[in-house]
């Protein structure tokens, strides 16, 4: 996938990159594996808004992804690789040997016309699903499930991916996407490869406007509010803030968030690199 630089013609589009798309096959999506998407501007039932600089943004229609890849054994061919835009990465519109559909998160290198499985027996090719003791040490993988049957949680972004490090008893050992090494059950499903669109950290918006057409609306900064509002608001003149964090006061930069008490820090044999 590569990334295309507009010509300065308007000043929105000096430094805009945007993406090729050149790996796409189908510019419309599956319908009966589409629903309505409602937008909340950000407000509750009753109308309040309890989050900001949420509203507008082109409509959109939601995607019914298969992250458990649950259908063991039966042949599918890839039918389409298509945009999505509720995810960063790219889909795979995957027609099974018995008749039916399902969208699938799409790896890097899967092409239309290639035929994928899920399950038993599966050969460690990109794009096949099975458990994870059954995939050879050293595989990148992605689509990873925290707990059997609960579908893939771990590495679904653009570009991200997983390495199957070594296996022990009823647990395999991962390097996560961060660089954290950490213990899952070896039960647990994933999908072969890195997942596709990688090229996507490197776009650059080029305009407030774009921000728009996703449906962020514009953020204001700590420090352009007042003392009551923020606690980096207030000061004579353009005071720099002090300190940077939240609003509701956790320091922004270096402070450690996760709790010492949380369960699954056992799991975590060595943390992510800082």
């Amino acid at each position: 996938m590569a990334i295309r630089k507009l010509k300065a013609i308007t000043p929105g589009q000096r430094f805009r990159t945007v993406n090729d798309y050149a790996d796409l096959t189908e510019s419309k999506p599956e319908k009966s594996l589409t629903v309505a998407k409602r937008r909340s501007g950000g407000r509750n039932n009753s109308g309040k808004m309890t989050m900001r600089y949420i509203g507008g943004g082109a409509k959109q229609r939601y995607r019914i992804i298969d992250f458990k890849r649950d259908k063991a054994a039966v042949p599918a061919t890839v039918k389409s690789i298509e945009y999505d835009p509720n995810r960063s990465a790219f889909i795979a519109l995957l027609f099974y040997a018995d008749g039916e559909k399902r969208y699938i998160i799409a790896p890097s290198g899967l092409e239309v016309g290639a035929v994928i499985q899920s399950g038993e027996g599966s050969a460690p090719k990109v794009g096949n699903a099975m458990k994870i003791s059954e995939i050879p040490l050293g595989t990148i993988i992605h689509n990873i499930e925290l707990h059997p049957g609960q579908g893939g949680v771990i590495a679904r972004s653009a570009g991200a991916f997983a390495q199957l490090a070594a296996r022990d008893g009823k647990y395999a050992t991962i390097k996560m996407p961060s660089g954290e090494l950490r213990m899952i059950l070896a039960e647990g499903m994933a999908t072969i490869g890195v997942v596709s669109n990688s090229d996507h950290a490197q776009i650059v918006s080029g305009k407030a406007g774009r921000s728009r057409w996703l449906g962020r609306r514009p953020r204001t900064r700590g420090v352009a509010m007042n003392p009551v509002d923020h606690p980096m608001g207030g000061g004579e003149g353009r005071a720099s803030g002090g300190h940077p964090r939240s609003r509701n006061g956790i320091p922004a930069k270096g402070f450690k968030t996760r709790s010492k008490k949380k369960p699954s820090n056992r799991y975590i044999i060595e943390k992510r690199k800082k």
